[in-house]
């Protein structure tokens, strides 16, 4: 989004109520930012509903959220007592992107009730990792060539087994003078997919967090297209800080952008706030997603079986890494993890580096849905 020094003094009050949406879990994306000021500019505008409109038009907000938005928007424009929405006093999720973009609240927590060993208090806390050698070399280099592939639309030149490139065909007939030379054939490429791994620091991963975010950074360094989040209390994007080669240099910068080491957990609403953002919601289409986070929800897990349930319409395969199936007594035995199962691709053990590298390496290869695994183990 622009931002608003570079703007006209006039345009200010448009950029404030778009990102005053955007507080409020509106998902609204830069483009529409600036049709929404164009529109106006079009419009002339001749009165106040002429900006109402225009922001209907262009910020799109669903049918069911219309009350809420033309609350907000004479609040906003007219000066009228603050709307009372419903959720609107609870905790918010914070959103930290390392593109340079500031924090926004995206997403209302619910009513906390379940998960002895997690907490939605949130604790910010900092983080030093330390060097060792964990053997992360090998599995940084047969990562590209480990990862699902999928057929791209661009082409390259083959000499067998593609399709008549009819234009360049038809130049070479051109430059033959008519005669009809051996038929130039295109094939699509193939490339790897997407790798989007999403990384629990609340308290009750702390013993873990080292380890994954030196794979994270490996695996950042390995494949061309990784994403990497993190996720407590706060959402934060370290994918900037873990392309940097060194790796004591990329997991310090890491650990300064990240401010929710080591506290509590909001899982679910943090999962939608992901979602809600467009541009991080395109990171998961058509990706294979690993979340490395033991699940223990507190509260109502309807939140975490929606952000489940839209995680797998995206991806090509969702995954889900626990460090508690590391125990052979292990059973998705909670709530949260029984409604979540049958979106999952994937229910594996997290509780090592080297399981965790076999199972990524293994992506690509086709394996029986979570739920029927377990099914038969439980």
């Amino acid at each position: 989004m622009m931002r608003g020094e570079s703007l006209p003094r006039a345009a200010a009050p448009f950029l404030g109520f778009a990102r005053l949406l955007r507080r409020h879990a509106f998902a609204i994306a830069p483009e529409q930012v600036t049709s929404f000021m164009q529109a106006v500019t079009l419009l002339g505008p001749r009165s106040m509903n002429d900006i109402r409109k225009a922001a209907l038009a262009t910020l799109a907000p669903s049918p069911d959220r219309r009350g809420e938005f033309d609350a907000h928007f004479r609040g906003y424009f007219y000066g009228d007592a603050k709307p009372s929405i419903e959720g609107e006093d609870d905790e918010e999720t914070r959103i930290k992107d390392d593109r340079g973009t500031r924090e926004e609240e995206n997403q209302v927590a619910r009513q906390e009730k379940g998960g002895e060993l997690s907490s939605a208090l949130e604790q910010l806390s900092a983080r030093d990792f330390q060097r060792d050698s964990d053997g992360l070399g090998s599995f940084r280099r047969k990562l590209a060539c480990a990862l699902p592939a999928r057929r791209s639309f661009r082409t390259a030149r083959t000499r067998s087994h593609g399709t008549l490139d009819l234009r360049r065909s038809l130049s070479e007939i051109v430059s033959a003078d008519g005669d009809i030379p051996s038929p130039l054939l295109r094939r699509r490429q193939t490339v790897p997919r997407k790798l989007l791994l999403l990384i629990d620091v609340s308290g009750s991963m702390k013993v873990h967090t080292a380890d994954y975010l030196k794979l994270a950074h490996a695996a950042v360094q390995g494949a061309g297209r990784a994403e990497v989040f993190t996720f407590g209390t706060r959402l934060t994007r370290i994918t900037s800080a873990l392309r940097i080669r060194d790796r004591g240099q990329a997991l310090a910068r890491a650990a300064a952008q990240v401010d929710d080491w080591d506290g509590g957990t909001r899982m679910g609403p943090t999962l939608l706030a992901f979602l809600s953002v467009p541009r991080f919601s395109a990171f998961a289409r058509g990706a294979a997603v690993v979340i490395l986070s033991d699940a223990l929800e507190r509260g109502d897990h309807a939140d975490l079986e929606t952000a489940m349930r839209r995680f797998s319409a995206r991806a090509f395969r969702l995954s889900l890494a626990t460090p508690l199936a590391g125990d052979p007594r292990f059973r998705p035995a909670t709530a949260a993890l029984r409604a979540i199962l049958p979106a999952l691709d994937d229910l594996v053990d997290g509780s090592s580096v080297g399981s965790l590298t076999d199972f990524i390496l293994s992506l690509a290869r086709p394996a029986p849905a979570a739920s029927a695994i377990w099914k038969r183990v439980s």
